[in-house]
């Protein structure tokens, strides 16, 4: 089944803690003795008192004694177990939570964009924050307690057949049932709970989409629109859900009912036993005593199985992202470059994603170590997709991209990306100090360094006016600063990186022309010396690049400078007609 094996990969988590699940299956395995020897223990009293008329009263105080002494013995050494077995049960459990969440954490940052494109963040953190917290449950709740009610049942209650092989097979018989039912409503809810999780990752990505984007949700009035949808999907949470608890209720009362009609039987069955002269009073009451525990333990494994099946969803989720490959695998030996001189070289590069049709084909340039490259052309024409393979967001179809002679793939991707900086069209700040955003790309800068780079990007100005200087919290994406603010820490970011290689990804596109006039001084000093591919519209912003690729569905059409370019009177020239009949003139008052 699914669900055992789902079961087995989250104990087999637990293989860093091996030693202590061990001891922890050694202790189960002695409180489920200990608890086989206290009804044990009460029949033998029984036993006593009912030959006590028999015995002198010193014999009958000896033997209670012994009795009491065993009895007494077994209470203090489950109280300890108990206690050894809870330390270091919660102790590896919330260590290995921590870890899992850890790993999951490293392992999603790891994946390429083109995960992240089709993946909710709010279903991500949704699923490692569930995930995580059912592993921590199950185990805790495994180890605590649910442990030594397998143990009694694989392994002590066989041992009640040599006590008395007829009054144990009622018991036997009422854990078998109890089993077959159990598996039946696993198997006949398993699939509808799967739907419901799905319902329930769907809530969790609405409600993200919906509040990271709550200035277009109050501003086209969809607050009424929105609160519809979530409701819509709670409803159907609720139709998917309650078939399922209606079944796990009838399992609880069939349970609950087997106490009643257990106990009975024993007592019935046992009274025709003793009139045969085939068990004692002691061994009815003993049996009884089991039945009662058995049957407690029954319940809370019940409870534990119908916990784990509600469950099973939101770990198989949480599976489902951990197993989740690369598209763009590392290679076992792959090279760790040391810093650049960043000559790159495209060669009959084509891609295309898959399913789909070729996004370039036949790309072939040469930048040398500190050229100026500019990309330009209409939008969807290839110029981003080209530089999404440079830093190996994905890898091409055909072709090669080189840097210093060194095939991509065979680079390692931490080697690769240090390399290579990035400036957005979106400055993409954490909500952190303005520090932490410099640091980024670059931990161990000296505050001196700091500052010489937010100079150089003509930032450090505004950050010195900012209320706690370089330790101004920005707030979510920098939302308390202006958009040329931004753009400006986010060169400073690129310079304190310091790369040989950089990309300019419409880094103005989004400024007034009085921002981007001090943005463009600032990227002056970052692109000095570098190798510079910058992605443009604005063909105004690419005059000084030493070479223009002009890209067409998915090719180069035309390469060259800019007056060369023009002076062609091809695709680019009209590119360059289009923007100026197209930029309206400022009225003068």
């Amino acid at each position: 089944m699914k669900f055992i094996r789902l079961y087995g990969r989250v104990l087999g988590l637990l293989a860093a803690d091996r030693s202590v699940a061990i001891g922890l299956a050694v202790a189960a395995t002695a409180l489920a003795g200990l608890q086989f020897v206290e009804p044990l223990l009460f029949g033998r009293v029984i036993d006593l008192l009912s030959r006590s008329d028999r015995m002198t009263e010193t014999n009958v105080w000896a033997e209670a004694a012994v009795l009491l002494a065993i009895w007494a013995s077994v209470g203090l050494s489950g109280i300890g177990a108990n206690v050894a077995v809870s330390l270091l049960a919660d102790r590896m459990a919330h260590r290995n939570r921590l870890r899992m969440m850890s790993r999951y954490f490293e392992h999603v940052l790891s994946l390429p964009l083109a995960f992240h494109g089709d993946v909710q963040s709010g279903r991500l953190m949704k699923v490692m924050l569930v995930g995580a917290d059912n592993l921590f449950g199950m185990w805790l709740s495994f180890f605590r307690e649910h442990l030594v009610t397998f143990i009694g049942a694989l392994v002590l209650l066989p041992l009640t057949l040599f006590l008395n092989w007829r009054l144990a097979l009622v018991l036997i018989v009422l854990v078998v049932i109890t089993t077959a039912v159990t598996i039946f409503v696993i198997r006949k809810t398993q699939a509808a709970q799967m739907r419901v999780e799905r319902f329930h990752t769907q809530l969790a990505g609405n409600a993200q989409d919906a509040l990271s984007n709550v200035m277009v949700v109050q501003s086209f009035t969809r607050m009424r629109s929105e609160t519809k949808m979530f409701s819509d999907i709670m409803r159907q949470v609720l139709d998917h859900q309650f078939p399922v608890l209606n079944w796990w209720a009838v399992v609880n009362v069939l349970t609950r009912a087997a106490a009643t009609i257990s106990t009975i039987a024993i007592f019935v069955f046992g009274t025709v036993l003793h009139l045969r002269g085939q068990a004692t009073v002691g061994e009815i009451v003993s049996f009884m005593g089991f039945a009662t525990l058995l049957v407690a333990r029954l319940e809370g494994a019940v409870g534990f199985v119908s916990h784990l099946l509600f469950q099973a969803p939101s770990l198989t989720e949480f599976f489902q992202v951990l197993d989740t490959k690369s598209t763009v695998p590392e290679a076992p030996d792959a090279l760790d470059l040391p810093r650049a001189e960043g000559h790159v070289r495209f060669e009959n590069v084509g891609f295309s994603y898959p399913g789909g049709g070729k996004i370039l084909d036949g790309v072939e340039f040469d930048a040398p170590p500190g050229r100026t490259v500019a990309l330009v052309g209409q939008t969807g024409a290839g110029k981003s997709t080209a530089m999404a393979l440079l830093q190996r967001l994905w890898d091409p179809v055909e072709g090669s991209i080189t840097l210093d002679g060194h095939d991509l793939r065979g680079v390692s991707l931490d080697a690769l990306r240090r390399n290579i900086g990035v400036v957005f069209q979106e400055s993409m700040l954490f909500n952190r100090t303005i520090r932490d955003n410099l640091l980024v790309g670059r931990p161990g800068a000296t505050q001196e360094e700091i500052e010489q780079a937010c100079r150089m990007a003509e930032a450090h100005d505004f950050i010195i006016r900012q209320p706690h200087g370089y330790d101004t919290m920005v707030g979510e994406r920098g939302s308390s600063l202006s958009g040329g603010q931004r753009q400006r820490l986010a060169i400073a970011r690129a310079l304190l990186k310091d790369p040989p290689v950089l990309i300019l990804d419409e880094a103005t596109s989004a400024l007034d022309a009085a921002t981007e006039a001090r943005v463009q001084k600032a990227l002056k000093a970052l692109m000095l010396g570098r190798t510079t591919f910058i992605i443009a519209h604005r063909l105004s912003t690419v005059r000084e690049a030493d070479e223009i690729l002009v890209f067409e569905a998915g090719g180069i059409v035309e390469r060259g400078g800019f007056d060369e370019l023009v002076a062609l009177d091809g695709r680019f020239a009209a590119l360059v007609k289009t923007q100026l009949m197209t930029a309206a003139p400022t009225p003068v008052h």
